[in-house]
């Protein structure tokens, strides 16, 4: 199985750089994510702060309405009863669709598929990681230029990167 994931990517890679034809780097915000509303600590106890995940990325334009590229998220968390943090590193492959584009905006689907490594460490024990499925499925995103160099944007969905997402993309 990893053999084959390695080769999609190589295989995605290899397609995306050479008809790639704008690329972007993305950097946001998103509030509330999947590790924090499922079990992605072992039911160590209920999460006391969960601030939300820092993301950024890289997107390459591989056709006229489709993105693909890798991400990196950040989170962490605490316990109510614990002296215990968890720390989340998520890294996935994104693609985004453009479906509807006007002057103004241009409304987009966004699903990315990864892997999350959990880092949970206790005050008293030795830290220990542990691997977790991650996905980001945003039906709704909107991306508003205010220049040829820079985007915003928001997504709502669910998954690693939140359930709201806001950020800017640097275009090139």
């Amino acid at each position: 199985m990893k053999k084959l994931l390695i080769a999609l990517v190589a295989l995605v890679g290899l397609f995306g750089t050479a008809n790639a034809q704008k690329a972007n780097f993305t950097f946001g915000y998103g509030g509330y994510t999947l590790m924090d509303a499922c079990d992605y600590h072992d039911g160590l106890g209920k999460v006391n702060t969960a601030w939300g995940a820092l993301n950024v990325g890289v997107n390459f334009k591989v056709a006229p309405n489709f993105w693909i590229g890798p991400s990196y998220t950040f989170s962490s968390s605490s316990f109510k009863h614990s002296d215990t943090d968890l720390y989340y590193h998520v890294i996935m492959l994104n693609g985004r669709y453009d479906y509807y584009k006007n002057g103004i905006v241009t409304l987009y689907a966004h699903l990315g598929l990864g892997a999350d490594i959990t880092h949970i460490a206790p005050e008293e024990h030795d830290a220990i990681n542990k691997g977790y499925f991650a996905y980001q499925i945003s039906p709704l995103g909107a991306d508003v230029p205010l220049s040829r160099s820079f985007t915003l944007f928001g997504e709502l969905g669910f998954g690693a990167q939140g359930l709201l997402q806001v950020g800017g993309r640097l275009n090139f």
